[in-house]
Protein backbone atom coordinates (compact mmCIF):
# COMPACT_ATOMS: atom_id res chain seq x y z
CA UNK A 1 0.00 0.00 0.00
CA UNK A 2 1.30 3.34 -1.09
CA UNK A 3 0.15 6.77 -0.16
CA UNK A 4 -0.95 9.67 -2.47
CA UNK A 5 -2.76 12.70 -2.25
CA UNK A 6 -4.90 13.01 -5.96
CA UNK A 7 -4.91 17.02 -5.21
CA UNK A 8 -1.15 17.01 -4.98
CA UNK A 9 0.09 16.67 -8.52
CA UNK A 10 3.89 15.86 -6.95
CA UNK A 11 1.97 13.11 -5.01
CA UNK A 12 0.42 11.94 -8.02
CA UNK A 13 3.78 11.75 -9.86
CA UNK A 14 6.02 10.27 -7.73
CA UNK A 15 3.34 6.93 -6.91
CA UNK A 16 2.78 6.51 -10.35
CA UNK A 17 6.53 7.03 -11.24
CA UNK A 18 7.32 4.33 -7.82
CA UNK A 19 5.18 1.69 -9.18
CA UNK A 20 6.03 2.09 -13.01
CA UNK A 21 9.97 1.75 -10.78
CA UNK A 22 8.75 -1.80 -8.87
CA UNK A 23 6.53 -3.15 -11.63
CA UNK A 24 7.49 -2.04 -15.37
CA UNK A 25 3.86 -1.26 -16.02
CA UNK A 26 0.43 -0.22 -14.91
CA UNK A 27 -2.57 -2.21 -16.30
CA UNK A 28 -5.79 -0.82 -14.47
CA UNK A 29 -6.15 2.76 -12.41
CA UNK A 30 -9.61 2.82 -10.50
CA UNK A 31 -10.08 6.20 -9.50
CA UNK A 32 -12.22 5.57 -6.55
CA UNK A 33 -11.07 8.60 -3.76
CA UNK A 34 -14.46 11.30 -3.84
CA UNK A 35 -16.00 13.39 -1.65
CA UNK A 36 -19.81 14.41 -1.47
CA UNK A 37 -21.63 17.71 -0.15
CA UNK A 38 -25.22 17.42 0.15
CA UNK A 39 -27.19 20.84 0.39
CA UNK A 40 -28.80 23.76 -1.54
CA UNK A 41 -26.54 25.14 -4.11
CA UNK A 42 -26.89 28.35 -2.76
CA UNK A 43 -25.34 26.82 0.57
CA UNK A 44 -21.62 26.78 -0.31
CA UNK A 45 -18.95 29.28 -1.04
CA UNK A 46 -17.05 28.77 -4.32
CA UNK A 47 -13.60 27.63 -2.13
CA UNK A 48 -15.90 25.16 -0.96
CA UNK A 49 -17.01 23.55 -4.23
CA UNK A 50 -13.34 23.83 -5.51
CA UNK A 51 -12.02 21.65 -2.57
CA UNK A 52 -15.19 19.20 -3.88
CA UNK A 53 -13.94 19.80 -7.69
CA UNK A 54 -10.15 19.25 -6.74
CA UNK A 55 -11.04 15.86 -5.29
CA UNK A 56 -14.10 14.51 -7.89
CA UNK A 57 -12.85 15.73 -10.64
CA UNK A 58 -9.35 16.62 -11.04
CA UNK A 59 -7.92 14.03 -9.00
CA UNK A 60 -9.25 12.17 -11.56
CA UNK A 61 -7.38 14.05 -14.43
CA UNK A 62 -4.07 14.37 -12.21
CA UNK A 63 -4.28 10.06 -11.95
CA UNK A 64 -5.25 9.36 -15.81
CA UNK A 65 -2.42 11.90 -17.09
CA UNK A 66 -0.34 10.32 -14.73
CA UNK A 67 -0.50 6.48 -16.15
CA UNK A 68 -1.41 7.20 -19.46
CA UNK A 69 1.91 7.67 -20.99
CA UNK A 70 3.01 4.22 -19.59
CA UNK A 71 -0.26 2.88 -21.25
CA UNK A 72 -0.28 4.55 -24.62
CA UNK A 73 3.41 3.49 -24.69
CA UNK A 74 2.29 -0.52 -24.43
CA UNK A 75 -0.62 -0.21 -26.08
CA UNK A 76 -2.60 -1.21 -23.01
CA UNK A 77 -5.01 -0.53 -20.06
CA UNK A 78 -7.86 0.54 -18.64
CA UNK A 79 -9.05 3.17 -16.70
CA UNK A 80 -12.17 3.15 -14.28
CA UNK A 81 -13.91 5.57 -12.39
CA UNK A 82 -16.17 5.77 -9.69
CA UNK A 83 -18.85 7.61 -11.25
CA UNK A 84 -22.25 8.08 -9.49
CA UNK A 85 -26.01 7.66 -9.91
CA UNK A 86 -26.25 11.51 -9.85
CA UNK A 87 -24.12 11.45 -12.45
CA UNK A 88 -26.90 11.03 -15.33
CA UNK A 89 -29.57 11.92 -12.73
CA UNK A 90 -30.08 15.26 -11.26
CA UNK A 91 -31.39 15.46 -7.78
CA UNK A 92 -32.49 18.00 -5.12
CA UNK A 93 -29.35 19.46 -2.71
CA UNK A 94 -26.87 17.32 -4.88
CA UNK A 95 -26.12 20.10 -7.20
CA UNK A 96 -22.01 20.14 -6.81
CA UNK A 97 -21.66 16.31 -5.92
CA UNK A 98 -23.75 16.08 -9.09
CA UNK A 99 -21.84 18.59 -11.51
CA UNK A 100 -18.64 17.41 -10.26
CA UNK A 101 -20.12 13.79 -11.48
CA UNK A 102 -21.84 15.04 -14.90
CA UNK A 103 -18.24 16.95 -15.62
CA UNK A 104 -16.37 13.19 -14.85
CA UNK A 105 -18.41 11.54 -17.29
CA UNK A 106 -18.32 13.93 -19.81
CA UNK A 107 -14.44 14.43 -19.53
CA UNK A 108 -13.96 10.17 -20.04
CA UNK A 109 -16.76 9.80 -22.33
CA UNK A 110 -14.57 12.31 -25.00
CA UNK A 111 -10.88 10.84 -23.47
CA UNK A 112 -12.51 7.01 -24.55
CA UNK A 113 -13.00 8.60 -28.01
CA UNK A 114 -9.37 9.96 -27.75
CA UNK A 115 -7.46 6.82 -26.81
CA UNK A 116 -9.41 4.12 -27.59
CA UNK A 117 -7.05 3.49 -30.95
CA UNK A 118 -4.03 3.11 -28.65
CA UNK A 119 -6.27 0.10 -26.88
CA UNK A 120 -6.54 2.02 -23.82
CA UNK A 121 -10.33 2.10 -22.45
CA UNK A 122 -12.38 4.18 -20.41
CA UNK A 123 -15.27 3.29 -17.48
CA UNK A 124 -17.50 4.54 -15.53
CA UNK A 125 -19.10 2.79 -12.82
CA UNK A 126 -21.85 4.04 -11.85
CA UNK A 127 -23.89 2.81 -8.25
CA UNK A 128 -26.98 4.22 -6.73
CA UNK A 129 -26.82 4.52 -3.15
CA UNK A 130 -24.39 2.31 -1.59
CA UNK A 131 -24.00 1.01 2.10
CA UNK A 132 -20.93 2.50 3.85
CA UNK A 133 -19.73 5.39 5.44
CA UNK A 134 -19.83 8.05 2.43
CA UNK A 135 -22.18 10.26 3.72
CA UNK A 136 -20.55 10.71 7.11
CA UNK A 137 -17.41 11.77 5.50
CA UNK A 138 -19.32 13.89 3.58
CA UNK A 139 -18.61 18.01 3.04
CA UNK A 140 -21.32 20.33 5.24
CA UNK A 141 -22.19 23.24 3.58
CA UNK A 142 -20.26 25.90 4.94
CA UNK A 143 -22.93 28.68 4.45
CA UNK A 144 -26.12 27.10 6.05
CA UNK A 145 -29.23 29.16 5.21
CA UNK A 146 -32.17 28.02 7.47
CA UNK A 147 -34.85 28.28 4.85
CA UNK A 148 -32.90 24.84 3.17
CA UNK A 149 -33.04 23.42 6.69
CA UNK A 150 -36.07 21.59 6.28
CA UNK A 151 -35.14 20.14 2.76
CA UNK A 152 -31.55 19.28 3.82
CA UNK A 153 -33.53 17.39 6.58
CA UNK A 154 -35.41 15.31 4.89
CA UNK A 155 -32.82 14.38 1.80
CA UNK A 156 -30.72 13.49 4.85
CA UNK A 157 -33.26 11.31 5.81
CA UNK A 158 -34.58 9.95 2.00
CA UNK A 159 -30.89 8.47 1.87
CA UNK A 160 -30.75 7.15 5.30
CA UNK A 161 -33.64 5.11 4.54
CA UNK A 162 -32.22 4.17 0.70
CA UNK A 163 -29.35 2.81 2.65
CA UNK A 164 -31.72 -0.26 4.04
CA UNK A 165 -32.02 -1.65 0.64
CA UNK A 166 -28.39 -0.28 -0.74
CA UNK A 167 -26.32 -1.77 -3.02
CA UNK A 168 -23.67 -3.26 -0.66
CA UNK A 169 -19.65 -1.91 -1.65
CA UNK A 170 -18.65 -5.41 -2.93
CA UNK A 171 -21.87 -5.00 -5.72
CA UNK A 172 -19.50 -2.00 -6.61
CA UNK A 173 -16.91 -4.43 -6.48
CA UNK A 174 -17.54 -6.70 -8.68
CA UNK A 175 -18.73 -3.80 -11.38
CA UNK A 176 -15.04 -2.63 -10.76
CA UNK A 177 -13.81 -6.24 -11.76
CA UNK A 178 -16.18 -6.87 -14.44
CA UNK A 179 -14.58 -3.81 -16.17
CA UNK A 180 -11.26 -4.29 -15.43
CA UNK A 181 -11.63 -7.90 -17.25
CA UNK A 182 -14.35 -7.66 -19.45
CA UNK A 183 -13.01 -8.70 -23.23
CA UNK A 184 -16.02 -6.83 -24.61
CA UNK A 185 -15.44 -3.47 -23.20
CA UNK A 186 -18.61 -1.12 -22.12
CA UNK A 187 -17.93 2.43 -20.88
CA UNK A 188 -20.97 2.66 -18.49
CA UNK A 189 -21.72 0.07 -15.94
CA UNK A 190 -24.86 1.02 -13.74
CA UNK A 191 -24.22 -1.22 -10.14
CA UNK A 192 -27.96 -2.40 -8.64
CA UNK A 193 -31.68 -2.34 -9.85
CA UNK A 194 -32.13 1.59 -8.57
CA UNK A 195 -29.23 3.06 -11.15
CA UNK A 196 -30.08 0.56 -14.19
CA UNK A 197 -34.10 1.68 -13.66
CA UNK A 198 -33.34 5.46 -13.32
CA UNK A 199 -31.34 5.46 -15.86
CA UNK A 200 -33.59 3.97 -18.45
CA UNK A 201 -36.31 6.19 -17.09
CA UNK A 202 -34.35 9.09 -17.49
CA UNK A 203 -33.22 7.63 -21.54
CA UNK A 204 -36.55 7.19 -22.76
CA UNK A 205 -39.48 8.96 -19.99
CA UNK A 206 -40.77 12.81 -21.38
CA UNK A 207 -38.80 15.54 -19.39
CA UNK A 208 -41.76 16.35 -17.91
CA UNK A 209 -42.85 12.95 -16.62
CA UNK A 210 -39.46 12.72 -15.57
CA UNK A 211 -39.14 15.56 -13.48
CA UNK A 212 -42.14 15.42 -11.96
CA UNK A 213 -41.62 11.86 -10.77
CA UNK A 214 -38.33 12.97 -9.32
CA UNK A 215 -39.80 15.75 -7.41
CA UNK A 216 -42.34 13.46 -5.98
CA UNK A 217 -39.74 10.71 -5.10
CA UNK A 218 -37.73 13.34 -3.04
CA UNK A 219 -41.30 14.88 -1.38
CA UNK A 220 -40.74 18.22 -3.42
CA UNK A 221 -43.79 20.29 -4.45
CA UNK A 222 -44.49 20.28 -8.01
Amino acid sequence: MLPCDVTDEASVVSIVSTVIAKTGRIDVLVNNAGLGLFGGAEESSIDQIKTLFDVNLFGVMRMTNAVLPSMRHRREGRIINLSSALGFVPAPFSAYYGASKYAVEGYLESLDHEIRGFNVRVSLIEPGTVQGSFDSSSLEPDSKIGDYDAGRAWVHEFYQKSKLTADTPEDVAKAVLLAATARSQRLRYPVGKVAWQVGLLRRFMPAGLFDKALRQQFGMPN
